[in-house]
């Protein structure tokens, strides 16, 4: 890894360098390898050669030389008269063959007289003529191997590359010919090859590097263009790169293309942005703001010069407690669909609806957040009078409802009493007395109810056993009822944070309901569940079942469909669940019966303000 950056950090950064470089490598190394392997063929090939025609020297002077040494001595005396007849004979042989190739020496060595012979050209080696080779002489080799061989060296004659033919004559070794030529004589032809060759290399280096040279000032003159006009797109999209040719130009082409494709897309989404009603806000990684369209600048009373590049936190009041979602999917990376919001401005509190979630590249990266803002005020506004208008109809229908529960006692009442003004019978006061107590009681009980309808009773909230809950309420409710009651509860039932107290009225009003609907005998089934974080209490009859018209106003207080009935147990009912945060519903088929579903938080939690 550290030789790699260092090469990263070392090699060139601009493409014409890169292409002359890579150029350079493309020519140079084949051309190079060409050269070095056409000189070591062409040395090889000339070593051959000399080898060839030295031992073709050799082979003439061994030719020349007939049956051996033997019948050139004669009779001389001693050894030196024998060397002088055998050079005298065979001298003119070897300056011939010497003349033959210039700068080449060639002679005969005799075995018997231990002694060069000959070594041509004369003129100039004539006075090794009568020397003998040194113990360690390759010669010695080659008249006891009977084997051509080469030597290269420093020899008789100095440095040179020899070539030696053994004379083998009647099976026997009688000396050996030589024909060698000095080394540098070979190096010099040798120089004069390797400097054609690289005269040839450099010349073919020179040429390949001044066209790479040509292509890469066009390429890069071309790439600049592209790279230019892509510089300009960042600012200004319309702006087109000019068209360079060839397969350059097709990519400049297709870059134009898409850029036009992105003006006309980021067009589209820009007057998107600009025509939806409800505000967009986006963020960059960091919370800060990089786009809010015109409906969130009019939203918010902001400009879009006044927040671009400032902190999101900027748009709201500081220290209001305020948990922005927004910021929530920025950290956790969860979206938020729908939540409604108050926004606390400077000036004023927004109600809106709000939707978050993450923005992310072309390769998935998060590159921020944005948010959606729906605003609620006017719906807000509107709900606040439908919700005043409800109240103020509820509260018309409840005081019809008292006048009409309170005018029949009082009715009553004064009737009884303007028989009894004029009756001076005890007897008559004794036998309607009775009555208009009942009708006070009647109008106390009504009153009573009211109170209790309309009391807030502080809530006295602890863990509850539903199941031990409906058996004690079940065995007392049907202790004189011709029903008979059937409990299906849940054995995995938890533990519920409840009123206690105010759930047994619950539970109770709705048995005593579902008992007095049934006519004569029938089943009351009181069931329990658990569903997430719910438990779900149900009771349900097989009684007479309530009337389609009637079922949007059985919580309604003083509406009942029994002739002694006040109206308040099921309002009661309903006002003692919301409290709990609960619902209820009631599901009826008339001749069939009635099913009333409660369903209670498990933990009761306090409405925030």
């Amino acid at each position: 890894m550290h030789i790699r950056g260092l090469l990263h950090a070392h090699l060139p950064k601009t493409l014409r360098v890169k292409l002359l470089l890579m150029s350079l490598l493309v020519v140079s190394v084949p051309i190079a390898t060409t050269a070095f392997v056409v000189e070591n063929q062409g040395r090889e090939a000339r070593q051959e050669e000399k080898l060839d025609k030295l031992f073709g020297l050799a082979r003439i002077l061994d030719s020349s030389l007939g049956d051996g040494f033997d019948g050139l001595r004669a009779d001389a005396a001693d050894r030196t008269a024998q060397i002088a007849l055998v050079n005298a004979k065979l001298r003119d042989v070897t300056d011939m063959v010497a003349a033959s190739s210039p700068g080449v020496g060639v002679g005969y060595y005799s075995k018997t007289l231990n002694a060069i012979v000959t070594y041509g050209p004369s003129r100039d080696y004539g006075k090794t003529v009568g020397q003998s080779i040194a113990p360690d002489h390759p010669g010695w080799n080659v008249m006891a191997s009977g084997k051509s061989t080469v030597e290269t060296g420093h020899l008789v004659r100095g440095p040179i590359m020899n070539a030696m033919l053994p004379i083998i004559r009647h099976d026997q070794v009688i000396g050996y010919i030589w024909a060698n030529e000095l080394t540098e004589s070979i190096e010099r032809q040798a120089w004069e090859m390797d400097r054609a060759i690289l005269l040839v290399t450099m010349a073919g280096i020179a040429f390949g590097l001044a066209l790479a040279h040509a292509l890469s000032t066009r390429l890069s003159r071309d790439v600049a263009v592209i790279k230019n006009g892509l510089a300009g797109m960042l600012c200004d999209l319309s702006h087109p790169i000019r068209r360079p040719s060839g397969e350059l130009g097709e990519i400049a082409e297709a870059i134009n293309s898409m850029a036009q494709a992105l003006l006309g897309a980021r067009s589209l989404n820009e007057n998107i942005l600009d025509s939806i009603a409800d505000g967009v806000i986006a963020v960059d990684v960091a919370g800060r703001v990089t786009s809010i369209n015109p409906a969130a600048q009019a939203l918010m009373g902001v400009t879009l010069r006044d927040v671009v590049g400032q902190p999101y936190q900027s748009l709201y009041m500081p220290n209001a407690g305020f948990v922005s979602i927004l910021l929530d999917t920025l950290e956790s990376g969860k979206d938020h669909i729908g939540v409604a919001l108050d926004y606390p401005l400077m000036d004023q509190t927004l109600h809106v609806n709000a939707s978050s979630s993450l923005l992310k590249d072309g390769n998935g990266k998060m590159i921020g957040a944005v948010v959606v803002l729906k605003d609620l005020s006017e719906q807000h506004r509107l709900q606040k009078q439908v919700m005043r208008a409800d109240r103020l109809a509820a509260l018309g229908e409840l005081v019809a409802g008292i006048a009409h529960e309170i005018r029949n006692p009082l009715t009553s009442i004064r009737g009884f009493m303007q028989y009894l003004e004029s009756c001076e019978s005890l007897a008559e006061w004794q036998r309607y007395a009775p009555l208009i107590v009942r009708q006070v009681d009647s109008l106390n009980r009504i009153i009573t109810g009211l109170l209790e309808f309309g009391r807030h009773r502080p809530s006295a909230m602890a863990p509850v056993r539903i199941n031990e809950l409906i058996r004690e309420i079940t065995v007392l409710a049907g202790a004189k009822s011709p029903a008979s009651i059937t409990l299906e509860l849940a054995s995995d039932m938890p533990v519920v944070e409840v009123d206690g107290e105010a759930l047994k009225q619950v539970i109770l009003n709705l048995v005593i309901n579902a008992i007095q609907a049934i006519p004569e005998t029938g089943t009351v089934t009181v069931a329990t569940r658990r569903e997430k974080d719910e438990a779900v209490i149900s009771v349900a009859d097989n009684g007479v079942g309530i009337a389609p018209q009637d079922l949007d106003k059985v919580f309604d207080p003083f509406f009942s469909t029994k002739p002694t009935g006040t109206g308040l147990g099921l309002a009661m009912v309903h006002r003692i669940v919301d409290a709990h945060h609960g619902s209820i519903a009631i599901e009826s088929t008339p001749d069939v019966g009635t099913r009333v579903i409660l369903r209670l938080p498990l933990i009761h939690t306090e409405p925030q303000a």
